[in-house]
């Protein structure tokens, strides 16, 4: 663990012990108080050893040592406090100041839900289902963001620009006059209603971070907490889902007609209502699920580096690349989307001062089939683009891939250096959150400049 230490870039003793703290959190049976008692032990040791005559650094690294193998303390931890992991999992704890804390939040929470269902069944009132299409996001997202902001107490200057730049968005999506075709919108209208949720969901990690944007481990947490709210989400669907379908058996016995109130009322408010409800059981309960992480990773990376194969051989035997199937290349880039996905769910659960095992070698294959994958469908899309012109949709792909391209070769350059004992692995992470508004800049082309340059085709 010391040797991890040495070669982090970053000087000067306090940079150090705020990633040491970081480190130790991170470990599910210690506490915020735990670790401050922790750190009051490390500079106790690093103060003697300074008295000593050692510099910051050698201090620093002799103490850590000192301190002895953290996951034993872990352990440790666990056995003696075994209760906390349980406690945990209650949405409402025992303690008078955190329990009317955790009320407060759910009870702003749950009025930010209604404010979401209300302007979600506006937009359907108006019975315009491409006006729907494109705003649909702004009548969920800024109540989560509205969240964020006030649990976060988000600097009045940030929140004002946030609020304007998704107002001067939602402004422009809304005056563009896309063209439709036979009551089918045009492309550019795809285009724009497919990546605006994209658009406002980094703004949206804007307010998560409370400001503080630039910080890579904030960014590393919203990245976290996106996928454990796909989890958390996903979860209250099925629940949901089940929940709904004994409705329907129950109201088909008496015979009575339940689905115009199904549809027009509960799921307007359910569906928004289940989002921001798993976004503040991630907030309540992230020391708990964040240990799925590894659980999931592990499962389904080996799966997703099978498919990846697939896709490969079916790229190479769909016959010459400018005959390949256009919804084949559309299932490519899904596919690269999940395995990026994938990639930064699993990096972000793990501890950056571990060395390199296994599975960061199956990573690097995952990586490396991406890519593989990535350069194949690229090449058929110049190819489709050279035989056929540009358009809107073909440049948009294009676009995507050659993102996708250099944030996997980032990452495969870069977990290669770590395997090799050259790099760390922090430097993988901080990779992946420098690249993120690489993907908010693209989504804000696509979905600002492409429309008049396609002529809202």
């Amino acid at each position: 663990m010391s040797e991890q230490f040495s070669v982090d870039e970053r000087s000067g003793l306090e940079n150090q012990i705020d990633q040491w703290r970081a480190w130790v959190l991170r470990r599910r049976a210690i506490t915020p108080d735990d670790a401050a008692e922790l750190e009051d032990n490390l500079r106790g040791r690093v103060a003697d050893l300074r008295a000593g005559g050692l510099d910051d650094d050698e201090a620093f690294l002799v103490a850590v040592k000192r301190m002895g193998n953290l996951d034993d303390v872990s352990r440790e931890f666990a056995r003696e406090h075994s209760d906390r992991l349980w406690k945990q999992l209650v949405l409402v704890p025992e303690a008078p100041a955190e329990a009317d804390r955790r009320w407060r939040d759910l009870g702003v929470l749950i009025g930010l839900a209604v404010g979401a269902g209300i302007a979600v069944k506006s937009l359907l009132a108006l019975g315009d289902d491409e006006a729907f299409g494109l705003n649909v996001a702004f009548a969920v997202l800024p109540f989560l963001a509205a969240y964020f902001a006030w649990s976060r107490r988000l600097p009045g200057r940030v929140a004002t620009v946030l609020v304007g730049m998704t107002a001067a968005v939602a402004v422009a999506v809304n005056l563009y006059p896309f063209v439709v075709t036979d009551g089918s919108p045009g492309m550019t209208y795809v285009l724009t209603a497919t990546h605006l949720p994209v658009l406002l969901w980094l703004l949206l990690g804007v307010a998560y971070t409370g400001g503080a944007w630039r910080e890579h481990a904030r960014r590393m947490d919203f990245v976290r907490f996106t996928g454990e709210l796909v989890i958390y989400f996903a979860l209250i669907a099925l629940g949901g889902g089940l929940l709904i379908g004994l409705l329907f058996g129950v109201f088909g016995v008496v015979d009575i007609e339940i689905e115009p109130f199904v549809q027009g009322w509960l799921m307007p408010f359910a569906v928004p209502g289940a989002f921001l409800v798993a976004a503040w059981l991630v907030e309540a309960k992230k020391s708990v699920v964040e240990n799925m992480a590894p659980v999931l990773t592990r499962v389904f990376t080996p799966l997703t580096l099978v498919l990846l194969v697939a896709a490969f051989v079916a790229l190479l035997a769909g016959g010459p690349l400018t005959a390949v199937d256009r919804n084949l290349l559309i299932l490519m880039d899904a596919i690269l989307l999940l395995v990026l996905a994938l990639l930064l769910y699993s990096i972000s659960a793990r501890d950056p001062l571990s060395p390199g095992r296994p599975f960061d070698w199956l990573q690097l294959a995952l990586v490396a089939a991406a890519f593989a994958v990535d350069v194949v469908a690229l090449t058929a899309m110049v190819a489709r683009i050279a035989d056929a012109g540009w358009t809107a949709n073909k440049t948009a792909a294009l676009g995507l891939n050659l993102v996708l391209l250099v944030h996997l070769l980032g990452t495969g350059w870069l977990l290669w250096q770590f395997l090799r004992r050259r790099g760390t692995f922090d430097a993988v992470e901080r990779w992946q959150t420098r690249y993120l508004p690489v993907y908010a800049a693209w989504a804000a082309i696509v979905v600002l400049v492409f429309p008049p340059v396609f002529s809202f085709a």
